[in-house]
């Protein structure tokens, strides 16, 4: 059997790489050489550590295809990209988007003010093969996305912004993946111990992988 995380990469921060069936990107963010190979651009949200028009230039190419929430529409269409090229989804939202099944997870904060839930930012479950993976966004733990069923869970564990390592160890404790991977952590805001100390709250069942390479 393929290990469902062969050829998935978090290349900085919250930027992950996933190259199977398409080569998707999810929140391009600090890269380091120009790759202009997505054929899939997911944006979370528009915050400057998510949303980076600077490293959007390096993984697009001229047909890439862009998921993102309904108010980053303006700019990416001031931007110069095709509306033809962008799918804007809603909270709860399923479609299949160049043969990729995605669904919308809302990602927002319950305790702190850096993400409301009416800006309708998003999380996603990007499913390839039978195998779905969440990206949960920057987010607390929510009703909605304690619903979540995936094998595999990349969830924000640095704090300040977001989950907590303990709380991200909760919310990985609940919707019990195969494997979970900590991000949003040890450069823009949290420590590296965050990661580790994330992992050693899991549930034996659950595989903690850091994947980060920064």
């Amino acid at each position: 059997m393929i290990n469902i995380l062969d050829n998935i990469e978090v290349l900085y921060h919250s930027c992950i790489k996933i190259n199977k069936e398409k080569i998707i990107y999810i929140d391009p963010y600090h890269l380091d050489k120009n790759y202009n190979d997505a054929d899939i651009i997911f944006i979370t949200h528009d915050h400057y550590d998510h949303y980076s028009e600077d490293d959007i230039d390096k993984v697009r190419k001229f047909n890439s295809i862009f998921v993102i929430p309904d108010d980053l529409l303006p700019k990416l269409l001031e931007k110069g990209i095709n509306q033809e090229n962008i799918f804007t989804l809603d909270s709860g939202d399923t479609e299949i988007i160049d043969g990729i099944k995605v669904e919308a997870v809302p990602a927002y904060n319950t305790n702190k003010p850096f993400h409301p839930k009416e800006n309708n930012w998003l999380g996603y479950i990007i499913e390839i093969k039978g195998v779905r993976y969440y990206i949960a966004g920057d987010t607390d733990i929510t009703e909605e996305n304690k619903k979540v069923k995936c094998d595999v869970a990349f969830v924000p564990v640095g704090g300040t912004y977001t989950m907590d390592f303990k709380e991200a160890a909760q919310l990985i404790n609940i919707i019990k993946p195969k494997f979970a991977i900590p991000v949003h952590y040890g450069s823009v805001v949290g420590s590296k111990q965050d990661a580790t100390d994330f992992i050693k709250l899991l549930y034996p069942t659950i595989k903690g992988i850091n994947l980060i390479n920064q």
